[in-house]
């Protein structure tokens, strides 16, 4: 005689055999590949642990993300910019890494005026060049070369000193897309694991100008200037020569090999290390429009520009300002 169960006992059944077991469950292996990113709370901390945020009384700070990035409100950069407000200006750039001004449409002259009360401008023989040799333009439309676009980087680290910032400020604006982000490269330091940061506290790597520019230049557009920029060393981590704070100074486009360490070894580290401005919690990102400027501390973090506006143009020009040796 066959028996039909009844939908109560389905039921029983059902209930029953999800009844936590006396036998001890055991998952199986499972793991993933080492030095990736990895989930979880990041500590992100804007300011050195002995720095406490001041107010700021000649101009309007608003946020733009946690540790980085902030817009200022209240200035027109073309008035002259006298010692005290250029002194807030700077512990603004300290503090947020990267300043954006809205519509402030400046001449060349005027956009190198500005920057000149950081230091002494730089050349870059290497790009294409504004209306002056120390302005640097960036002219794209569909079917131009290529430039550093849609790669994470730090500029011209292959500088014995590498630039201490720049100030860039958009001519033409696509009608969507051509963003700019930034990575907070302190933050990044902070969030390694104690193992990592023991490995490549003190250690030195080699940057090069060739692997960037070799994405969009012939070896015959390289190799006159390859005895003008040799390679040069590097710390790992470097200081900030005003905050203090520790930042992780390695980039894709630059940074070859660390040094000490055989060559297989350096490539895996720096791929993890490579990784970490890809971390969206130490990122902001820019949205322009014409006439704005972004002005960052180009030792403290990486920026990519996203090329996503074709066949749009975008026009830009950038001055940068010389830097130091990092140590």
């Amino acid at each position: 005689m066959t028996t039909t169960a009844s939908p109560n006992a389905t039921a029983t059944t059902a209930t029953t055999a999800h009844r936590p077991s006396a036998t001890p469950l055991v998952l199986r292996e499972a793991r993933i590949p080492q030095d990736g990113l990895y989930e979880g709370d990041r500590v992100l901390e804007r300011l050195p642990a002995d720095v406490t945020a001041r107010p700021y009384t000649l101009f309007d700070v608003v946020p733009q993300a946690r540790t980085i990035g902030a817009e200022i409100q209240g200035l027109d950069l073309t008035r002259p910019l006298e010692p005290a407000l250029r002194e807030e200006l700077n512990r603004a750039l300290l503090e947020w890494k990267v300043l954006f001004f809205r519509g402030q449409s400046l001449t060349s002259a005027a956009q190198r005026d500005f920057a000149r009360h950081w230091g002494e401008l730089e050349v870059n023989p290497l790009l294409a060049r504004g209306d002056s040799e120390d302005v640097v333009r960036f002219d794209k439309a569909a079917g131009a070369p290529k430039t550093f676009e849609n790669v994470w980087h730090t500029d011209v680290t292959f500088r014995e000193r590498p630039a201490l910032g720049a100030v860039l400020q958009l001519r033409e604006v696509p009608p969507l897309g051509g963003d700019t982000m930034w990575a907070d490269m302190a933050a990044a330091y902070d969030n390694l694991p104690q193992e990592v940061k023991d490995r490549i506290d003190g250690a030195s790597a080699v940057h090069d100008f060739i692997p960037g520019f070799a994405r969009f230049y012939a070896p015959e557009q390289l190799a006159p200037h390859q005895a003008a920029f040799p390679p040069v060393e590097h710390p790992v981590v470097r200081t900030h020569p005003e905050s203090g704070r520790r930042m992780l100074f390695v980039n894709t486009s630059f940074t070859t090999r660390i040094v000490g360490i055989d060559r297989a070894e350096s490539d895996r580290l720096l791929r993890f290390l490579f990784q970490q401005a890809h971390v969206p919690e130490y990122q902001v990102r820019f949205r322009w429009q014409p006439g704005d400027i972004a002005f960052w501390d180009n030792r403290a973090t990486q920026h990519y520009a996203v090329n996503d506006y074709a066949p749009h143009r975008r026009i830009a020009e950038r001055v940068a300002i010389a830097g130091d040796r990092p140590f």
